[in-house]
């Protein structure tokens, strides 16, 4: 299963917008994409509850895994988006 791991660049991390805007983007993928925080806890990534739950902040390493058909695009993707302050968009 392909991995990447990406550091959160929005200045509050994974809460409210941006972790919705990931959620969505993890969706949008059409592969089955995991998130897992650097304390160990996964999660769907296509899900908002799930992003929230981990608690993210700004700075942290997160590790994405996915499977299927387009999961090493969809990782590049995601990595990229998480490397973005979405806070500014």
């Amino acid at each position: 299963m392909p991995e990447r791991t990406a550091t959160v660049a929005s200045s509050v991390g994974l809460h409210a917008r941006p972790a919705s805007l990931f959620a969505q983007a993890a969706a949008k993928t059409g592969v089955t994409v995991t998130l897992t925080s650097a304390a160990g806890k996964t999660v769907n990534a296509a899900s908002i509850l799930g992003v929230l739950s981990l608690g993210i902040g700004h700075g942290e390493t997160v590790t994405l895994s996915a499977e299927g058909d387009g999961a090493d695009a969809a990782l590049d993707e995601l990595a990229g988006v998480l490397a973005t302050d979405l806070d500014q968009q």
